[in-house]
């Protein structure tokens, strides 16, 4: 989870309820929570988390709901019809079905709704003992030759942190899918992690404890899904997901996890049980494996969605520089030959061999990598990494920034001290992400430099807002990373309150040589405009999370142009 991971992370918090905010009118258009079809006697029901729909296709997409027994000692199912229609008042509708609210799925139901039209706007709802649900809109994936797709990107969504306005603000825009890389929940405990104003807010987490059990996560996710502004996000687009760890705990790996301790029993149970919660509350379409969710969505010619798993299928265990610590100091040479080791994995090698197969078989004019952690080259000075880790074993940024500046303006100044703190490396400041797996991020470019593809790479995970460019070892330039701020979670603004945070990104942009732009204190999302020529990234960030009106605001604008592979302005 980036560089809060050196500095460890605590806990959440547990929430009371938030009044509704106004939804605009076409999400009104439909139905309240509930009302009457029609009389009779009929059994008491609530849909209790709105509706969503999720992975479109040009013929389908997945619609999602939770309804149970108005009396909570009813705990028999709930069976459920759904339509789909072209207009807002259901007199044409184009599908319908059935589906089942049962305890096996916690009440949740998805159905997958099938012989739909590509590139088309729908209305959906679901009905069950004389109820209706809220209404959503959804939109099919476009086939053919495709003018232009308008995509937000979010990561990183944690309750007791602030409130969900991120989510608010994309509601209102006109969007043909939102893309969530992960971190919809986090697991974490009441009284730790970002909760500092958790009491005030009205947002401290439930279940009072570290998610770890089935019922566990299932409290969670229904906790985050009370939320208006997420009800109002999945309500208005269809949403592309992904996880990351907090959806199971810290720095999760294919066997295990840093915030997985041995009093929390079985990690492989956990595992099960988080990955069972997150089909279940997420509106994704579930194969027969739970730990498989790559996954290509193509909007036409236009562009090809590549969505990963870098956490779970096939990711080793992550580096940590305390194992390269002696009594000599840092030992450089053995962390190098560890980073270098070709058999490290993050993505697997069945997932590595899909996603080769898949870029050669696009014909899109953009190849879209929607994953969790950094890829583009984020090396910094080792002091100022050693002194974010540990206070007093390095020096600042802002400390380090200085004595650059000396050792251009007056050389001969420099202490032997000052020298010594110079000549240090430059090392990767998140071994979490990319960095700490160079052989296997090598290989996802060499695929895409060999295939000559127009590569964009999306990311999250850090709480901080990035743009890179992405090469090979050697320079060959392969394509560009936009990687999206946090919903709530705090980013450098927490880890690093002494820096100034528009020096620090003026600084990092300068130490950190593929770095174009960075933000490492508003949090928000990215809006994606990608056209057969560009792929424009916005990003937009929200005024606090902390108070309950924002205002919004894009921090920059940056593009990539078809066959330049560099980050350019707009």
């Amino acid at each position: 989870m980036a560089l809060h991971n050196l500095l460890r992370d605590g806990a959440p918090t547990n929430p009371a309820r938030r009044r509704f905010v106004e939804r605009s009118a076409t999400l009104l258009a439909a139905a309240p929570l509930a009302g009457c079809l029609g009389g009779g006697d009929d059994r008491p029901v609530v849909f209790t988390h709105g509706v969503a729909s999720g992975d479109p296709l040009a013929d389908r997409v997945i619609l999602w709901t939770r309804v149970r027994a108005a009396d909570a000692n009813d705990l028999a199912d709930v069976p459920l019809r759904w339509e789909v229609a072209s207009d807002a008042a259901f007199t044409q509708l184009v599908a319908s079905g059935n589906a089942v609210a049962s305890a096996a799925s916690d009440y949740t139901a998805k159905a997958d709704a099938t012989g739909l039209s590509p590139g088309q706007r729908y209305f959906y709802r679901f009905s069950t003992e004389g109820q209706l649900s809220p209404v959503g809109r959804c939109r099919t994936l476009p086939g053919g030759s495709v003018a232009q797709a308008r995509l937000a990107v979010f990561s990183c969504s944690n309750y007791p942190a602030g409130y969900f306005h991120a989510y608010a603000e994309a509601a209102k825009r006109e969007l043909d899918a939102v893309i969530h890389l992960g971190d919809y929940i986090y697991e974490y405990a009441p009284g730790g992690y970002a909760s500092a104003q958790a009491e005030r807010m009205g947002r401290v987490v439930q279940p009072g404890k570290e998610t770890v059990t089935l019922d566990d996560y299932r409290r969670r996710y229904a906790q985050y899904r009370s939320d208006p502004d997420l009800q109002a996000l999945h309500a208005a687009h269809p949403m592309i997901a992904i996880w990351d760890d907090h959806e199971i705990a810290n720095d999760a790996w294919r066997n295990g996890a840093e915030n997985h301790q041995a009093g929390e029993g079985d990690y492989a149970a956990r595992k099960a049980a988080a990955l069972q919660a997150w089909h279940e509350w997420l509106p994704v379409r579930s194969g027969a494996s739970r730990e498989q969710i790559w996954r290509r969505f193509d909007w036409g010619n236009l562009l090809s969605l590549h969505m990963l798993d870098t956490r779970i299928a096939g990711r080793d265990l992550q580096l940590d520089y305390a194992n390269f610590f002696g009594a000599s100091g840092f030992d450089g040479a053995a962390f190098g030959a560890a980073l270098a080791d070709p058999t490290r994995q993050l993505l697997g090698s069945a997932q590595q061999a899909w996603l080769q197969q898949q870029l050669a078989a696009s014909s899109a004019t953009w190849q879209l990598l929607g994953q969790q952690v950094l890829m583009g080259r984020m090396n910094i000075p080792a002091p100022i990494l050693f002194e974010a880790n540990q206070p007093g074993s390095g020096v600042t940024v802002s400390a380090y920034a200085a004595l650059v500046q000396k050792a251009q303006t007056n050389p001969a100044a420099l202490t032997p001290q000052e020298q010594a703190v110079l000549a240090q490396p430059a090392i990767p400041y998140n071994l979490d992400a990319w960095d700490g797996y160079a052989v296997a991020r090598e290989t996802v470019l060499g695929t895409a430099a060999s295939l000559n593809k127009n590569l964009v790479v999306l990311a999250g995970d850090t709480h901080n807002a990035w743009a890179s460019d992405l090469r090979l070892l050697g320079g060959t330039p392969v394509g560009v990373e936009f990687a999206t701020s946090s919903v709530s979670s705090p980013g450098f603004e927490e880890y690093l309150p002494n820096e100034n945070p528009a020096f620090l990104a003026g600084a990092l942009t300068q130490l950190i040589d593929p770095l174009v732009y960075c933000d490492t204190a508003r949090r928000g999302f990215l809006q994606l405009t990608v056209t057969p020529g560009a792929c424009r990234a916005d990003f937009v960030y929200v005024s606090s999370v902390f108070d309950r009106s924002y205002t919004a605001s894009t921090g920059a604008a940056l593009q990539v142009l078809a066959g330049q592979k560099r980050v350019l302005p707009v």
